[in-house]
């Protein structure tokens, strides 16, 4: 871990920036960090051309104008996603999707903890009934997070039934949000994708789905992101979690994986304890990444 948070793009920046102009050297130094915090080759070409024109346009060679124009630039870019977080209904019923290995039983028990830190009640459904182990570390974190959960009732039990159950769980004690935990098994992806239009099927019976998120390991990058593509074209994703986001190499990835998906970050973790798991700011991210 502490390998890979050894480099970051605010600290690359910061000794490009501290030169007293803009030179040749300036723009291969950013293209290199861009590409390096996993901006992506077609992001980061775009990045550097619109801020070459910029640079050009208002006749400057203060490396601090070049800062605060990329800041602004990857923040303009971000605030295109309305990164707000839809659970408004009642109950607010919430399905987490994602490849098995990206964290996503953990990143669940951080979401109830964030939702019970706003005081809002949580029931967690685990649905991924083929994995004990998994309903087991589920338990763990809810029990943690401080919200109810509904396990299945034998090893195998229908993931439907278990959604079916939890949102049942969820009106009959007026439980306000439910997260419904799935499976994420890559190597059956047709079945996968069945079983999911199934759940979203027995749960649109019960109740309106508020949000379907897909966890996403920031530290995996492009290779992630294609590893889920099979969720984005076929579960409904409405927003992105990203975990492990920790100010490594990895920055860039948050903008370069809005742009491909056209889908909104809502949520980062950017730690291992429970309450490091966060709404995501534009402005604020735009600033730890840039400096």
């Amino acid at each position: 871990m502490a390998e890979r948070s050894s480099w970051s793009l605010a600290g690359a920046l910061r000794g490009m920036f501290a030169k007293k102009t803009i030179d040749d050297d300036t723009w291969d130094d950013l293209e290199d960090a861009l590409i390096s915090a996993d901006f992506g080759p077609d992001l980061t070409d775009a990045i550097v051309a619109e801020l070459r024109a910029k640079v050009a346009r208002y006749n400057t060679t203060d490396p601090a104008d070049l800062q605060r124009m990329l800041r602004e630039g990857i923040e303009e870019r971000l605030v295109r996603f309305d990164t707000t977080l839809k659970l408004s209904e009642r109950p607010a019923v919430v399905l987490v999707v994602g490849v098995n290995g990206v964290g996503k039983t953990t990143t669940i028990g951080k979401f109830a903890r964030f939702l019970r830190g706003y005081g809002r009640t949580v029931v967690v459904g685990a649905a991924d009934t083929f994995r004990a182990a998994a309903v087991e570390q589920l338990a763990t974190w809810a029990e943690r997070a401080g919200a109810e959960i509904v396990r299945p009732q034998q090893q195998g039990q229908d993931p439907a039934s278990v959604a079916f159950q939890t949102i049942e769980r969820a009106k009959a004690q007026g439980i306000e949000i439910v997260i419904i935990d799935t499976a994420g098994r890559l190597q059956t992806k047709g079945g996968l994708m069945d079983e999911l239009t199934k759940i979203r099927r027995v749960i649109e019976k019960q109740a309106t789905i508020a949000e379907v998120l897909l966890v996403l390991d920031a530290t995996t990058g492009q290779n992630g992101l294609a590893q889920a593509e099979a969720f984005v074209q076929h579960a409904g994703v409405t927003g992105l979690v990203l975990t492990k986001l920790d100010g490594s190499a990895k920055g860039g990835f948050v903008l370069s994986v809005q742009e491909r998906t056209g889908i909104p970050i809502k949520l980062v973790g950017q730690g291992e304890q429970i309450g490091d798991l966060t709404g995501f700011t534009p402005h604020v991210f735009a600033q730890q990444l840039v400096g």
